[in-house]
């Protein structure tokens, strides 16, 4: 079964055509990373999934509902979401605990009783990750890197079917970055099915199986990542002589010719 079906989606701004005619399949327990040049359309697309913006022309299909037919509140109670912008809307000074809480019902700030299974659920959550002993830790003492690994745990607190991260290890260092896409790994489900947002190939982890490439409002290039990794289909969304290295199903790459 198709979690995401986008067919002939476009999108036009008075003069200007910001997707032309993008298609992509994504099944039930795929993990998608989507890569491509700044304002290539991957935001876009990622507003159209969540229902946030609709295409001049086009269907999206999401989780077996047709958008335009639903009330687009139920279906996003089965889509978690991280993105650049979740960070700010929290309280600094609120405990740990209570960020991933607010997870089970999409609560910014908890202010009345916790269920005791509810608070159990969320400390698992966090044992999980390893970060049981900051429970307690005001959420704005903690690194980048730390907040963004608690909106993981956060998220699977209401156990989505879909799961969206749109550039997730923007500004985490080296060491904040693998330590991330580690949390990533461990939280994620057969389940569940994933789609990455980023600029950087490096992040494609063996977690994720399949990639779309983006260039100029198009996808030009999905599927397995070795299909879509190589040298010709990455010159044609960057316009940049790549190579490819693979490592444990992960890619590196170079620059330059040979």
């Amino acid at each position: 079964m198709s979690v995401i079906a986008l067919n002939g989606l476009t999108l036009r701004r008075g003069e200007r055509q910001i997707l032309r005619g993008v298609d992509l399949d994504v099944k039930g327990g795929e993990h998608w990373v989507l890569l491509g040049r700044n304002g290539c359309g991957k935001t876009t697309i990622l507003e159209m999934i969540n229902g946030y913006l609709f295409p001049t022309t086009g269907t999206v299909d999401v989780l077996g509902y047709r958008y335009g037919t639903v009330d687009l509140r139920e279906v996003r109670k089965e889509i978690g979401y991280i993105g650049a912008s979740l960070i700010e809307k929290f309280t600094l000074r609120d405990p740990v605990w209570e960020i991933v809480v607010g997870g089970y019902d999409a609560k910014l700030r908890i202010y009345e009783e916790v269920a005791p299974e509810v608070r159990d659920k969320a400390m698992g959550e966090l044992e999980r990750i390893g970060f049981a002993h900051m429970a307690e830790q005001p959420f704005g003492t903690l690194s980048q890197g730390e907040r963004k690994k608690v909106l993981l745990a956060r998220t699977m607190m209401a156990g989505p079917k879909l799961l969206i991260l749109d550039e997730p290890c923007a500004g985490l260092d080296l060491y904040e970055r693998e330590k991330f896409l580690d949390a990533l790994e461990e939280l994620s489900s057969g389940k569940m099915t994933m789609l990455y947002v980023s600029h950087h190939i490096e992040e494609i982890v063996p977690l994720f199986t399949h990639v779309a490439l983006m260039a100029d409002g198009a996808i030009v290039a999905a599927g397995p990542k070795r299909e879509v990794l190589t040298p010709e289909l990455l010159h044609s969304a960057y316009d940049v002589d790549i190579r490819v290295e693979w490592q444990r199903e992960r890619p590196w790459i170079q620059i330059g010719k040979e």
